[in-house]
């Protein structure tokens, strides 16, 4: 068999190969473009689980975290005794806070709307939340560590912080910017929800609701800023 019969017999099969790869490769292609497609959908599009369930007049479980504490803050006395076995190792889980109503803050120390509602938070703390035990949380995401303690001195917050160098946590809530604020049952359920800066009447709502469990809903609060 000459070389010639053999180039000739291998060249529509080769034809045929190089046609099949062509076709595997771009059915390859167009799957991991839809799959980086889906990826996006899912990872920026905002999780509206809590209010589509608020809206229906329901509490849903507040989604859990496990968070290191920034700042222990002045508790008070029954709340110091009572959640000081869950601060000893220095981190805060959600499940460690049942029993306690809870106000809880997304906040960072870049975001101008969040220095502007910090004054009212910590008073409102201090007169009303911590008199009736229900705890206020800050949680402090997307931040710099130095920077969010520079913000607790300076706006002399002396409640409970947490922080998330990141955002999945506010991901779960589906929160979009800061500041938002969740007001959380002593059984760990949503009852209400402010987007964007709170107003006394707004906090003061929200923790009767987290202490008595009547769903307060979702309100429009003043502006935020948006996450990173």
């Amino acid at each position: 068999m000459s070389v010639e019969s053999v180039t000739v017999e291998g060249g529509p099969g080769r034809a045929r190969w190089l046609r099949w790869l062509g076709r595997a490769v771009a059915a390859s292609v167009a799957v991991a473009f839809v799959g980086l497609l889906l990826y996006g959908v899912i990872t920026k599009s905002p999780n509206t689980t809590i209010d589509d369930t608020l809206a229906h007049a329901q509490a849903p479980a507040a989604p859990p975290f496990t968070l290191a504490v920034l700042r222990r803050g002045n508790l008070g006395g029954p709340l110091t005794r009572r959640l000081a076995p869950a601060l000893a190792d220095g981190k805060l889980s959600l499940s460690e806070l049942r029993g306690t109503p809870v106000v809880l803050n997304f906040w960072a120390s870049w975001c101008v709307p969040c220095r502007e509602e910090a004054p009212l938070l910590q008073r409102t703390w201090r007169q009303q939340a911590r008199p009736r035990q229900v705890l206020f949380l800050g949680l402090d995401m997307q931040d710099v560590t130095e920077d969010a303690r520079s913000f607790l001195r300076d706006f002399h917050i002396d409640y409970l912080n947490i922080r998330d160098p990141s955002n999945p946590i506010a991901h779960r809530y589906g929160v979009t910017g800061v500041p938002e604020t969740f007001f959380i049952t002593a059984q760990g359920k949503v009852v209400g929800h402010v987007v964007g800066e709170s107003n006394a009447g707004q906090l003061r709502q929200g923790i009767t609701a987290a202490q008595s469990g009547q769903i307060a809903g979702r309100r429009k609060g003043g502006a935020r800023g948006k996450t990173h």
